[in-house]
């Protein structure tokens, strides 16, 4: 006998899985949010999926009924039941919407991450053997969400013309601690194609390089390209021993147009003698909130529980103004993040300078080792997190690079 259905509570799950998951796919990346309130974020999405999953075909109708609006989000859930349910029929009409709309693609990524990687197997294998290059690319990078080795045809997809699968392949090769193939990625770091040879340099430091490879990526910081400047910098000079990587932080800091990246890159090297000019820069409101961020990732205080907070500069504006003729309409990057008061941090730092030593990298407060790095990925925030994944896998080249984006709950089970 059917279940009796209630139409519109099934749908509000199917919108509020889609919904939260969009929230997710930036909490991820966001400096406000640990591993237990992302845990907390993740099981408000696996609520939802129970009670698609319960409603049985109708959950199924709802979400392959929102694959019309071809989003991410809405890929992401269809998919989720999809994999889970094994159908073929069902997971050919979301791979479909990605056909049309391939901007949903890593929606269908992040459904391959979310799931038990039993329930993809086949489907996995599949996408790495298909004729179309660019679902080779899709199954790639969904293998790599488990740190699941794709093998020969990893080995095949490093060698391809095609430079979009090439690159997801340098990547993945990094990403899953391939040191085997540092020769062959790091014949790559010289390509002529920008996209391979960032992901070459990027996973050939990863893998062990610590000189042409990391240098090469630092190239790119200058090419107006923000998601390859940010990354180059995250890698790249943490692959660079500290005595090569600070003339890179000042070259930085002597060029205006790069400032940002020079406050970024102090926090990414972890050394205290930078905290001076990172006070200076406190008062920049341009640069004020990252460079309190980069303060607080050298010495892991927290500017809003330790009440060195300051307030918002009259007449700043950090987004998009409420002006319909203003043409910037790029979002605040630095929306949540606390806005540091210089005075009372230049205090804190007064009387706990002594803590620090220069000459030696820190991280959230800490010299970086193996011990206190697994402490920060159980306790930081994301962004510090990401950095602690990103520490040990250098210092551990041919393991896997932890990653932080996987569910919380998963994450919380494999960290003990």
């Amino acid at each position: 006998m059917d279940r009796p259905v209630i139409w519109h509570i099934v749908e509000q799950h199917g919108e509020e899985a889609a919904f939260l998951w969009l929230l997710r796919d930036a909490a991820v990346g966001a400096p406000h949010y640990s591993l237990v309130e992302l845990a907390s974020l993740d099981n408000r999405i696996e609520a939802h999926f129970d009670g698609l999953r319960i409603a049985g075909e109708a959950g199924w109708k709802t979400c392959a009924a929102a694959l019309a609006q071809e989003e991410p989000g809405e890929v992401f859930c269809a998919a989720v039941l999809a994999l889970e349910g094994g159908d073929r029929d069902k997971i050919q009409s979301v791979y479909n919407t990605v056909e049309l709309a391939p901007e949903t693609s890593r929606g269908l990524v992040a459904a391959f991450g979310w799931v038990n990687r039993a329930w993809w197997r086949g489907e996995v294998r599949d996408l790495l053997h298909s004729d179309e290059l660019h679902w080779r690319r899709i199954g790639l990078a969904a293998a790599a969400t488990h740190r699941v080795d794709p093998g020969a045809v990893l080995i095949e997809s490093l060698q391809v013309q095609d430079v979009e699968l090439r690159a997801m392949a340098l990547r993945v090769a990094g990403v899953l601690g391939r040191v085997d193939f540092l020769p062959a990625i790091a014949a790559q770091v010289q390509s002529t194609d920008p996209e391979v040879r960032f992901q070459a340099a990027c996973s050939a430091a990863l893998l062990g390089d610590r000189g042409a490879a990391p240098r090469e990526a630092l190239t790119f910081v200058g090419m107006q390209q923000p998601r390859l400047a940010d990354r180059a910098l995250k890698v790249a000079l943490r692959a660079l021993p500290l005595n090569a990587a600070l003339p890179w932080v000042n070259q930085l800091v002597r060029q205006p147009e790069d400032l940002r990246h020079a406050v970024l890159a102090c926090g990414i090297i972890g050394e205290p003698g930078c905290v001076p000019w990172l006070l200076e820069q406190m008062s920049v409101p341009e640069l004020a909130r990252v460079a309190g961020e980069s303060f607080a990732m050298i010495t892991g205080v927290d500017l809003a529980y330790e009440d060195l907070e300051g307030e918002w500069p009259k007449g700043f504006e950090g987004g998009p103004t409420e002006d319909a003729e203003d043409e910037n309409v790029t979002l605040d990057a630095d929306e949540d993040l606390p806005w540091p008061e210089p005075r009372l941090i230049a205090d804190w730092w007064s009387r706990s300078h002594g803590s620090f030593r220069s000459g030696q990298r820190y991280l959230v407060g800490k010299p970086i080792g193996v011990e206190h790095l697994e402490w920060v990925l159980r306790y930081g925030m994301q962004r510090q997190r990401e950095a602690a994944a990103l520490e040990l896998k250098l210092l551990h080249p041919a393991e896997p690079l932890f990653e932080t984006r996987a569910p919380g709950f998963r994450q919380q089970q494999m960290l003990g």
